[in-house]
C-alpha cells in the first residue's frame, strides 16, 4: 500500500478547520491555500471559542493601521506619526523669531526706548534724536534701563557714555559688562545748561542750586561767578527741576534743560551756563540683539579685554590694530571687579599683588571687515578675556 503524506495544516479554529477540510475533500487535486494568521494577543486561542462571523463591518480605524485575521478581527492599531520627531537641539542655537522691533524703520515708530531720569532729561532728548518717533520710558537708574531692555519691557535704551567736559560715565561701562546687551548705535547731543527757578525768583535770591553731579561740574565756574556757592547733587537734571517746582523753592535753583523749564513751569534765569561752550555728550543705543555690520558706511566696533601682567602686554595688544591700520578712537581702563588683584613675581622674585584692569576700546572699523576679524583673532591668542560689545554705525550728524 502506497504511503500517504498528510499535509501539515496551520492551527485553525474548529469552524475554519472544517471549511478547509471540506474544500480539500471536494477537490483533492487542488493545492492548499496559504493561510496567514496574525494574532493580536498572546493568550491561547483554545481558551475560548471565537464569535460568529456574522458581524457588522467595523469602521476603519482613523488613528492607526490595523491588521485583520480570517474572522474579521482587527489587531490593535499601530500609531503612525504624522512626521518624524525632530532631533534634540540646543535651545540657544535655535533661530530667534522676528519681533515687531525687527521690522521697524530707523525712525523708531512704535519702539519703546528707555532712558535714565525724569521727563525733560538730556537723555530723553538723545532718545528722541536717535529714534524720533519712539515712545520714551523714563527710568530711575542706569541699571533699571539695562534691566528694562533685558526683560523685554522696552525695545531699546539710550544711555550716556562720555562727555567732552566731564569725561566717561564709568557706571555705564561697568553695566555693559554685567548685562548681555549689544551696542547698536551712537548719538551725540549738544548739552546746553540753563539756570532755572520758580516764577518771580531772581538770581540774587538764590543761595543754593541742585542738579546732576556732571551738570554741576560742567557749570562750576559760572555758578561761582553768579554768586551761588552751595550746590547739591541729585540723580538727574530734570529731577532737580521737578523738585524745585513741586516744593516751590524760593532760594534754590536747578541746572537743567530748557525743555525741563517748559515741562515744569519754571523761568530760565540764564542760558548756556556751562563753562565751555562746546559741551557734547555721546550716548549709546542698546538692544537685545546685535545688528548686522556693514562696510559701505562708517562703523565703530567697541570691545573690552584684559591682559596678563608683564612688560609690553598693552603695547602688544594695541599693535594688532596698528599693524592693520585700524584707528582707535577711545581707550578706557576700569578695575576688573571679578578679579581685582593678580599675584606675580617681580624682578626680585618676590610675590607682588597688582591691580587687574579691563580695557575698553573703540575701533574705527566694522566687524564685517576681514582685517577687523583678523585683528581680534590675533588679540584673542594672548588676551585673558575678550568680548565684542557691538559693531554699529558712527554718528556723523551735527550734535
Amino acid at each position: 500500500m502506497a504511503s500517504m503524506t498528510t499535509p501539515r495544516l496551520p492551527f485553525l479554529p474548529a469552524r475554519t478547520r472544517s471549511a478547509v477540510a471540506a474544500s480539500s475533500s471536494s477537490s483533492p487535486s487542488s493545492p492548499l491555500p496559504r493561510l496567514s494568521i496574525k494574532c493580536s494577543s498572546s493568550a491561547n486561542a483554545n481558551s475560548a471559542p471565537l464569535p460568529s462571523t456574522s458581524r457588522q463591518p467595523r469602521a476603519p480605524v482613523a488613528d492607526g493601521v490595523g491588521s485583520a485575521d480570517l474572522n474579521g478581527l482587527r489587531a490593535p492599531p499601530i500609531p503612525v506619526a504624522d512626521s518624524p520627531l525632530p532631533a534634540y537641539r540646543d535651545p540657544h542655537g535655535l533661530p530667534r523669531p522676528l519681533t515687531s522691533a525687527d521690522l521697524m524703520e530707523s525712525s523708531g515708530e512704535g519702539l519703546k526706548v528707555a532712558y535714565q531720569g525724569f521727563p525733560g532729561a538730556y537723555s530723553e532728548a538723545a532718545a528722541k534724536k536717535a529714534y524720533p518717533n519712539c515712545q520714551t520710558v523714563p527710568c530711575e537708574h542706569f541699571d533699571t534701563a539695562f534691566q528694562a531692555v533685558q526683560n523685554w519691557i522696552v525695545d531699546r535704551a539710550v544711555l550716556p557714555l562720555e562727555n567732552t567736559l566731564g569725561g566717561s560715565i564709568h557706571r555705564n561701562y561697568d553695566l555693559l559688562l554685567r548685562h548681555e546687551l549689544h551696542i547698536v548705535g551712537e548719538v551725540r547731543l549738544a548739552v546746553r545748561h540753563c539756570l532755572l527757578a520758580n516764577r518771580g525768583v531772581k538770581i540774587g535770591n538764590l543761595r543754593n542750586v541742585i542738579s546732576h553731579p556732571q551738570a554741576l561740574a560742567q557749570c562750576e565756574h559760572t555758578l561761582t561767578e553768579l554768586g551761588i556757592e552751595h550746590r547739591q547733587a541729585v540723580d538727574d537734571t530734570a529731577g532737580a527741576a521737578k523738585l524745585v517746582a513741586e516744593q516751590m523753592l524760593q532760594d534754590t535753583g536747578a541746572v537743567a534743560s530748557s525743555l525741563a523749564a517748559e515741562l515744569y513751569g519754571l523761568d530760565i534765569l540764564a542760558e548756556n551756563i556751562q563753562d565751555e561752550k562746546v559741551n557734547v555728550t555721546r550716548f549709546m543705543m542698546l538692544a537685545r540683539e546685535p545688528i548686522i555690520p556693514r562696510v559701505d558706511k562708517p562703523f565703530k566696533t567697541s570691545i573690552v579685554f584684559s591682559l596678563e601682567e608683564g612688560p609690553g602686554q598693552l603695547f602688544k595688544a594695541l599693535a594688532v590694530f596698528a599693524l592693520r591700520e585700524i584707528n582707535l578712537t577711545k581707550i578706557e581702563s576700569r578695575p576688573h571687579k571679578k578679579r581685582p588683584f593678580r599675584v606675580a613675581d617681580d624682578a626680585f622674585s618676590t610675590r607682588v599683588k597688582y591691580f587687574d584692569y579691563l580695557f575698553y576700546v573703540d575701533l574705527e572699523a566694522s566687524m564685517a571687515d576681514p582685517k577687523t576679524q583678523n585683528a581680534l583673532r590675533n588679540l584673542e591668542e594672548f588676551a585673558t578675556f575678550l568680548r565684542v560689545l557691538g559693531s554699529y554705525p558712527t554718528d556723523v550728524s551735527e550734535a
